[in-house]
């Protein structure tokens, strides 16, 4: 079967046959259980997709889900008039709300059209409602409402605070139609990256079932790795050959590992697996290249947020909820765009912590990090990281520390100014840049040791000084007896202590024991 790139039509992929992950018994129960729903998930997730089949599911196209769960279970299979806006167009960073009304108003009549009702009414809200009621009224059905997208407004003018406040109040009147339309309506699904809802957006849906961290509903967006195993066999066999365990294991290592609930489930992103898959099996961060964190690079630093520890980060159930007053707050944004996932969750203290979801995203955000912080472009990067990969296998530590001191050339003063552990972060980006084993701040027993690096025959271990020697660097892994848990690994041991100078804004001096 063909790969659905970009393919986010429903009806579009079941009747050309293109692969499709069958998610229609999450679909069912979802469809089943609440009237107005809301879900975030990352971009790139199959969102869109989502939507589509939901219209399909109302519309009631059965020959569509010929074959799928949903076939075998209770549904009606009614034709239900269906209003499915999508606010992904739009230039709404330069237009504001004049893009916003064009791109609504636009909508509101193509669904107007397809349903078979004329629209009344001028103003928005009011013509919305109108539809909605009018649609109930000559069907005889109550209506299903599709927003996909609903924030892409919203988070394209969030630098612009006039154009954004006032798309954030047209939207709040839009969407509130919603809850004054409940008797007219069967089922609301919206779905967008974020969930501005602390300040107005949502305040008058209270309603509204948000399914973002409801374990039922983990796996409803992204592929499981049964669901890969099972449904892409022939694409994973033609890759791996013979050696089909390491395929798998380095796929789930760079693609998996999205986790959207407490529950032990993470996911693949589809946009970078099918890529993947699309290109013979190249392991490029497809997902990564298709969106840039600046905007939310720019938060950590304004937010002071200690960018080399953010898979340590920990949030509450409603810190989830990013939107407070005017600012986003930069973790649970990391969180909901993707760059962040769940890692853990203890139900004593309802704790979740964060971290990066997979190779990919990790070594692309060190990438985004050090080009903000370093002296080095994000397009030089990959050179330096693939040279400094083969110095740390042959055992080069000398060359290895020479090819430290270009990310640290030119650091601007007022990143140091601003950014308190900028030395400190540098080399843990640049750690995680190297994408071999590698960790950061490993806690022993009687302390923690700024680095740890495994490469062929040797491991690493680094400790490093700002306003101390080298000499003290490797005293402190000889006095706490850092490297002695990597004893008896038959690696050689390589100990590395490194002096930053604080005048030349780079490594001073290091020594090797």
């Amino acid at each position: 079967m063909k790969l659905p790139l970009g393919i986010q039509t429903f009806s579009t992929v079941r009747e050309d046959d293109y692969h499709y992950v069958d998610k229609t018994a999450r679909i069912h129960k979802l469809a089943t259980s609440a009237t107005v729903v809301f879900l975030s998930r990352p971009r790139r997730f199959g969102k869109s997709l989502l939507c589509s089949t939901l219209r399909s599911l109302f519309e009631g196209r059965r020959e569509l889900f010929k074959g799928l769960a949903i076939d075998s279970l209770p549904w009606e299979w009614k034709k239900y008039p269906v209003i499915h806006i999508a606010l992904n167009q739009g230039d709404y960073s330069n237009d504001g709300t004049d893009a916003l009304s064009a791109r609504l108003h636009e909508a509101l009549l193509i669904a107007a059209r397809n349903i078979g009702v004329p629209l009344r009414n001028e103003v928005l809200s009011e013509r919305f409602s109108a539809l909605i009621s009018d649609a109930h009224l000559q069907f005889g059905e109550k209506v299903a409402v599709i927003i996909d997208e609903y924030d892409k407004p919203l988070l394209d003018t969030i630098d612009n605070k006039p154009f954004h406040n006032a798309i954030r109040s047209a939207l709040k009147g839009f969407y509130g139609v919603l809850k004054s339309s409940d008797e007219h309506i069967k089922f609301a699904f919206l779905t967008g990256v974020t969930k501005f809802s602390k300040v107005s957006i949502f305040s008058d849906l209270n309603n509204l079932t948000d399914i973002s961290l409801d374990p039922r509903y983990a796996d409803l967006c992204g592929i499981t790795q049964e669901e890969l195993e099972t449904n892409f066999k022939e694409e994973i066999d033609g890759i791996a050959g013979g050696d089909g365990d390491t395929y798998l294991a380095k796929l789930k290592s760079f693609y998996n590992g999205y986790r959207f609930s407490e529950k032990l489930l993470t996911v693949y992103n589809p946009f970078g697996l099918l890529h993947h898959f699309d290109k013979g099996g190249k392991f490029i961060p497809y997902w990564f290249a298709s969106g840039t964190p600046t905007f939310l690079i720019k938060l950590i630093e304004q937010q002071k947020i200690d960018a080399g520890n953010l898979e340590k980060m920990e949030l509450s159930a409603d810190a989830f909820d990013d939107y407070r007053g005017d600012t986003l707050r930069a973790i649970p944004v990391l969180y909901q765009s993707g760059y962040l996932t769940i890692a853990d969750y203890d139900p004593e203290s309802m704790l979740y912590t964060l971290d990066y979801p997979n190779d990919e995203v990790r070594i692309g955000f060190a990438k985004a990090l050090s080009a903000a912080y370093s002296g080095v472009e994000f397009e030089r990067q990959g050179a330096l990281v693939n040279k400094m990969h083969k110095m740390l296998a042959a055992g080069e530590t000398d060359n290895f520390v020479e090819a430290l001191k270009p990310f640290y050339n030119g650091i601007p003063f007022d990143i140091l100014s601003r950014v308190e552990n900028c030395y400190q972060l540098i080399f843990y980006v640049i750690v995680r840049m190297l994408g071999i084993y590698s960790r950061v701040e490993v806690h022993t027993a009687v302390g923690s040791v700024d680095a740890v690096i495994e490469s062929g025959e040797y491991v690493y271990v680094i400790e490093f000084k700002l306003n101390d020697t080298a000499e003290a660097a490797l005293a402190q892994i000889d006095s706490k007896d850092y490297a002695l848990s990597y004893d008896g690994n038959g690696k050689k041991i390589v100990k590395l202590g490194i002096e930053f100078d604080k005048e030349k804004r780079n490594i001073g001096r290091w020594v090797i024991g």
